[in-house]
């Protein structure tokens, strides 16, 4: 199996297909519904037509417009800790994973999901649900070699080693039955370092290999096997799309190489108009803040061409994405199981501010193609982006543009970092089909949400750990149109902070412990800061954000 390829998968899922949905004959027919998690990578808010962007997403949009779209919905801000806050239905910090990968010695930052912690596919498997994964894990501590000239070989597939992780933490050990992907989290998009099938490492990949096409591709052979059976299952597709580097197929940037010469403000602008047309904003609560970075007008931009360019591959990678998500519905159709499948779609954090070009290759970036082409980090922007040569970056400008209406961006815990798209489509559960929902939901939430639908209980041990009680509540009274539940949340990446609470919301940016506040549900945009009108409200949010850190594991914390 070391050199089994997506393709292969593919055929090795629909060669094990056997029996039928409606079980052996005689048996009653389980009507749980299936559960598809689809997350994607360094998405914005406004990126998807449907939340009001230019990019062509016409499966998403046909999910929106049939489901419910979430429009207060939040993540960690983080790509890893989002994954093991929604994998848990804990905060990152009880679950493991407060920054990154590093295992570090205080429990919260171990940079990996801890053993007393359970996954969704863990708990649902238990419940009789046959269970899946294609996509990027980055919930295990990743494994380094020595030296930054044998971590670059291993990179630039140049040598091999048996594990990406420690074995014990990857997803077919972590309560998935079958698992193709990354198990690091920044790969190459036409031959990722760190893909596996099940625990062997998958040496090569055949020629036009396009990763966001391999992990859908592999969704839909999982769906074409498990739809053939008596079970009801749960597939969790997890997207590199749209995250750095900036690489996509010719014939897909070419659908947007006009569309970005427009310019930042100009594009951000129109997603603003078509948000508001649309519902997803209303102008009186969410006005449109200054662009970040303004100071540099587009007209006088000296890199206008690659700064298109660059916004230009990020759209076709969503728009790949999309149309790979469009062959999971056709197969979920075919398979008789679209109508009773709740389909969840979601990004793991704003739109990504990082300069991936200044930091060159080491720890998970390559610095040489497979057959020892060099890959570019085009610091002076010199080489255009979406080729596999080019490691590049939209930046913190078109970031801005792609979380439009919200502020700041990945890593903080403003809205522009926190807030992500949410599309719920499940046609036998939600009623109001095209709906909103104003419900403020964490992705904690998708374990007791689907615990509820599969009828599976929360275990209070497992494999002989005591397991931390889920601090996540219920969607389901959303999907079913009810009136919204308060609550009250929380969140730290890196000194990043938040604390919100009914109107109010309290936070502070990472390297500034300074708080602000906002009152959250009448200045959305987070612009006019109350904390000097309201010390009482900053010290009440402050002393219940304290409490929080200090029994979720929150170490350390900033401005103790």
């Amino acid at each position: 199996m070391k050199n089994t390829t997506w393709l292969m998968l593919a055929g090795l899922a629909l060669a094990s297909c056997a029996g039928s949905r409606k079980g052996n004959k005689g048996a009653k027919k389980d009507e749980r519904p299936n559960i598809v998690l689809i997350l994607a990578d360094d998405l914005g808010y406004s990126d998807l037509g449907c939340y009001g962007g230019e990019i062509h997403t016409p499966n998403l949009d046909f999910l929106a417009s049939n489901g419910l779209r979430f429009t207060r919905f939040y993540n960690t801000s983080r790509c890893c800790p989002t994954r093991a806050s929604l994998l848990t239905g804990l905060y990152n910090q009880q679950a493991g994973i407060g920054e990154m990968t590093a295992a570090r010695k205080e429990p919260g930052y171990r940079g990996a999901l801890g053993t007393n912690t359970v996954t969704l596919a863990e708990v649902l498997r238990s419940a009789g649900y046959r269970t899946a994964m294609s996509g990027k894990w980055h919930v295990s501590n990743t494994i380094e070699q020595p030296t930054r000239e044998a971590q670059l070989q291993w990179l630039n597939h140049q040598a091999s080693h048996p594990y990406f992780s420690p074995v014990e933490q990857y997803p077919v050990n972590r309560g998935f039955e079958k698992y193709f992907g990354n198990i690091f989290g920044v790969v190459d998009f036409f031959d990722p370092f760190s893909l596996v099938n099940g625990t062997e490492p998958v040496e090569t990949v055949p020629e036009g290999y396009y990763h966001t096409d391999a992990i859908n591709d592999s969704a839909v052979a999982y769906i074409r096997e498990f739809g053939r059976e008596g079970k009801p299952f749960f597939l969790y597709v997890a997207h590199t799309a749209p995250h750095w580097p900036l690489q996509a197929p010719p014939e897909e940037i070419a659908k947007y190489e006009n569309i970005y010469t427009a310019g930042w403000d100009a594009i951000r602008e129109a997603r603003y108009q078509r948000m508001a047309e649309k519902g997803i904003i209303d102008p009186n609560t969410t006005p449109l803040p200054p662009r970040t970075g303004n100071k540099l007008n587009w007209d006088n931009n000296p890199d206008k061409a690659w700064d298109a360019r660059a916004m230009a591959v990020h759209a076709a990678m969503v728009d790949r994405m999309d149309q790979g998500i469009g062959r999971i519905l056709q197969a979920l159709k075919a398979s008789g199981e679209l109508e009773n499948t709740l389909i969840v779609f979601l990004s793991d954090n704003g739109a990504s501010p990082e300069n991936c070009m200044r930091y060159g290759p080491g720890f998970d970036r390559p610095g040489q193609t497979r057959d020892g082409r060099t890959i570019h980090y085009p610091v002076g922007k010199d080489v255009m982006p979406g080729a596999q040569t080019s490691f590049a970056s939209i930046g913190e400008r078109w970031a801005n543009v792609a979380n439009t209406p919200y502020q700041f961006a990945k890593a903080q815990s403003y809205e522009g970092g926190v807030r992500t798209p949410m599309i719920a489509w499940w046609p036998k559960g939600i009623r109001q089909k095209g709906g909103f929902s104003g419900q403020v939901g964490h992705v904690m939430d998708f374990m007791p949400t689907f615990l509820e639908l599969a009828g599976a209980e929360y275990p209070s041990s497992y494999k002989g750990h005591p397991i931390l009680p889920y601090t996540g509540i219920s969607l389901k009274p959303a999907l079913e149109g009810k009136g919204d539940v308060d609550r009250t949340l929380f969140n730290e990446h890196f000194g990043a902070r938040f604390a919100r609470n009914g109107e109010w919301k309290l936070v502070s940016l990472s390297g500034d412990s300074t708080w602000r506040l906002y009152r959250i549900r009448e200045d959305e945009s987070e612009m006019n800061d109350l904390a000097a009108r309201h010390p009482e409200v900053v010290a009440r949010l402050s002393a219940q954000w304290r409490q929080w850190a200090q029994t979720h594991q929150v170490f350390p914390m900033p401005g103790k």
